[in-house]
């Protein structure tokens, strides 16, 4: 039985915990509340927590937009630029975790240095770029810059993740006679499975909530919801109630998506962490 010191130390614990979870998803409830306010009750003061809901916002935005051809755009994107960079990022982290040189150490942390550039300081020449070669508002352009702007996340955490398992597996799987495409994708791939699997769903969660490129690079015809939400912003100003639904509609399926993968997860992520 727990001593009193050992319990209140516990309930404190918990009680920090559920505190901070609270703030956290207090904006999301927010916004969720607030999608179902009139505009005049969404800039109330002070804030109305009670009110008769409507579902006029949501009627609003989908006559005004097709939303299934958005939320269908940022499934194809984000599931297209997670699998492309999880093909390029296996065997450059395998390479790098099992026939490391003098410069790999030095590649890894230029690669992570990438991610410190700020988009707007490469955005004309990515611009021109993807102008000259026709993929400005094409599914395929935003899967190839999305690829490009987490492929150095993905390749450090698989990296991480080859390196927690043990090279003399790889060695008796060699005696054995195993070829390199056999020792990858048979013996090295289903011990590190969990890893890459988190990592997907990471690169996922990731391109989903990715905005910049998608407000600069496509308009209409490949725009995920991201541009979604920001069609909801005019000169006019900002309409709350109507910028709350589309923002709700938004996230919803990254929500409920990262709820149901989020023992996957936590599970990929500590992958090697106790031993």
């Amino acid at each position: 039985m727990a001593t009193k010191p050992k319990l209140y130390r516990r309930l404190i614990t918990t009680g920090l915990g559920w505190l901070a979870a609270a703030i956290l998803f207090f904006p999301i409830f927010w916004m969720f509340l607030t999608s179902f306010k009139t505009e005049a009750e969404a800039v109330a003061l002070p804030p109305k927590l009670f009110f008769q809901p409507t579902l006029d916002n949501y009627i609003t935005i989908q006559d005004r937009s097709d939303y299934l051809l958005f939320a269908m755009n940022s499934i194809l994107i984000s599931v297209g630029s997670t699998l492309l960079a999880l093909a390029l990022a296996v065997p450059a982290a395998y390479a790098m975790a099992f026939f490391p040189t003098k410069r790999t150490k030095g590649t890894l942390l230029w690669m992570l240095s990438t991610k410190m550039l700020p988009p707007v300081g490469v955005l004309v020449p990515i611009y021109l770029l993807f102008r000259n070669f026709n993929l400005l508002d094409t599914r395929i352009g935003l899967i190839l810059i999305y690829t490009l702007i987490n492929l150095p996340i993905v390749v450090w955490m698989i990296y991480t993740f080859f390196k927690d398992v043990p090279k003399d597996i790889l060695e008796a799987g060699r005696m054995d006679g195993a070829s390199t495409q056999q020792e990858v994708f048979q013996v090295l791939m289903p011990l590190a499975l969990p890893g890459i699997a988190s990592t997907g769903l990471l690169a996922i969660i990731l391109s989903w909530n990715e905005a910049f490129w998608s407000l600069n690079l496509t308009t209409s015809g490949a725009a995920p919801l991201t541009t979604f939400i920001a069609s909801f912003s005019s000169p006019q100003g900002l309409f709350w109630a109507k910028l709350s639904a589309a923002s709700s509609l938004a996230i919803a399926p990254i929500l409920i998506f990262g709820w149901l993968s989020q023992r996957q997860l936590v599970r990929g992520l500590t992958f090697g962490a106790v031993k």
